[in-house]
């Protein structure tokens, strides 16, 4: 049956391989894709630049089996000894009930201890342990290496402007002076 040579030769048609599925197609330019629009917004670029952040914060505390979440709480929890959970759920703006995965994280690997507070026997009070001081101080010299290097072409009042409207994006004031 000659339609099915035609049917197998028509799928097999590739550019240059000898089938030819019309000049004009074969000689069409690919359209360049971009995100020009998108650039118009300044969400976009905070996207952006968070992606590649992340990527940086993460590869930096790989070799202290910690993610971004769970050092920051161990962070707060260092310079904050004693603090509740409730407290570091605040401050971290976490949902109490997912905070409790990460407080079981940072125990079961030693980093933390609860201790009961003797004035409220439903609360815990948060401790770094020994450990945990330590990992903290060397993942927070390892994220502070990690971000010099891609911030690298930003000067000292640059990167301090790019805080300073961080903040005032995150505080929701627009052009409020800080």
């Amino acid at each position: 049956m000659p339609w099915k040579g035609w049917r197998r030769s028509w799928r097999n048609a590739r550019p240059n391989s000898g089938y030819s599925m019309g000049q004009a197609q074969a000689k069409r330019p690919t359209p360049r894709a971009g995100d020009a629009t998108l650039r118009g917004f300044v969400g976009y670029h905070v996207k952006r630049a968070m992606s590649v952040m992340l990527a940086d914060l993460m590869r930096a505390l790989e070799p202290y089996e910690l993610r971004l979440v769970t050092y920051s709480a161990l962070v707060v929890i260092v310079d904050n000894p004693g603090l509740r959970q409730a407290q570091l759920a605040d401050i971290l703006d976490i949902e109490r009930p997912n905070l409790v995965q990460i407080v079981d994280d940072l125990e079961g690997k030693g980093l933390i201890r609860r201790e009961k507070v003797p004035t409220d026997r439903r609360a815990y009070a948060l401790m770094a342990t020994d450990r945990g001081q330590e990992v903290a101080g060397e993942a927070g010299y390892a994220i502070r290496a990690a971000e010099e290097q891609r911030l690298v072409a930003l000067s000292d009042e640059e990167r301090r402007e790019v805080i300073r409207a961080m903040n005032l994006i995150e505080r929701g004031q627009g052009g409020a002076k800080a």
